[in-house]
């Protein structure tokens, strides 16, 4: 399978600043993918070059077969950047129908993707509300239905749920699970755990370099498990260390554990051993994940 997004050699300069430096990677059609990394990484810059908003100033870079910004991609890669807004003196309906027409669409069609998209974000009811009688995350799934308009192969979103609230959050993230079998999502995010949650590999940014390209499905480390806690217990250590297949503890945040551990050997599988540690001390814990979390995995 040919790949949707093949980036060789990256390079992006603005002025002495080198926001990309030699990035290679690839994208398959598939789960949703996360781009990650700190303020300043360069996921804005390769985003807009990915979208043809700016061209790098070296390398190559194909997204579905043909240069970024090129007819060929029209209408079949779409993005939703942060700070993207609806204007507010026209309704929903009006707004989206004229990108709609934009995207080449007659005002029939239009109409019908409008309805479409607004129905798979759950807001078939709003056609014909401006945006300041929504909340944050209604305009929030209203711009995500925007991306989504002509059934797009890529669709690239910027921090999709920063600002809004735990329930508005988990919106947009079943929007996204729900279309991940057609749609193949480009996620950046700085909420790890949202990304842990939704996506099968990571690009890791660090200063215009790649720095990992990782595969996280069916890519379980089965040398760790991270133990989440209800609250600190400073025994727990040497608690766990005294299982005999426990090779080392490292209390690797406030209530969260990491536990390194040497193939299973004994009948008693060692999730089961380090659950039995907190039920024997009456110890309530929240979480025993087998392998590293996404956030140790990179830092």
């Amino acid at each position: 399978m040919s790949a949707l997004i093949q980036v060789t050699g990256l390079n992006k300069f603005f002025g002495d600043t080198h926001a990309l430096n030699n990035v290679d990677f690839a994208i398959e059609k598939g789960a949703p993918f996360a781009l990650v990394g700190p303020n300043g990484a360069g996921k804005t810059t390769l985003f807009s070059i990915l979208c043809g908003y700016i061209q790098p100033s070296s390398g190559n870079v194909e997204v579905l077969g043909a240069r970024p910004g090129t007819h060929a991609t029209f209408g079949r890669l779409a993005a939703l950047p942060q700070d993207a807004q609806l204007d507010p003196r026209f309704s929903i309906v009006h707004q989206l129908s004229f990108y709609g027409q934009l995207q080449g669409f007659n005002k029939k069609k239009s109409k019908f993707e409008v309805e479409r998209t607004l129905e798979l974000v759950g807001l078939s009811d709003i056609l014909h509300e401006k945006p300041d009688a929504l909340s944050h995350g209604m305009r929030k799934r209203v711009t995500i239905a925007q991306a989504l308009m002509g059934t797009p192969d890529i669709v690239m979103l910027d921090e999709a749920t920063a600002g809004l609230d735990p329930l508005h959050a988990r919106e947009i993230r079943q929007v996204v699970a729900s279309l991940s079998s057609e749609v193949t999502f480009i996620l950046s995010s700085h909420d790890l755990n949202e990304l842990e949650r939704l996506c099968q590999q990571v690009l890791y940014l660090d200063k215009g370099i790649l720095k990992r390209h990782k595969t996280l499905a069916n890519d379980i480390d089965h040398r760790y498990f991270t133990l989440r806690m209800e609250k600190q217990e400073p025994a727990l250590i040497d608690r766990l260390k005294s299982i005999k297949q426990v090779v080392d503890v490292v209390n690797s945040q406030d209530r969260e554990y990491l536990i390194s551990v040497v193939p299973n050997v004994e009948q008693t599988p060692i999730d089961i051993q380090i659950l039995q540690v907190c039920h024997q001390q009456k110890w309530p814990y929240r979480q025993l994940i087998n392998g590293k979390t996404l956030e140790n995995q990179l830092f």
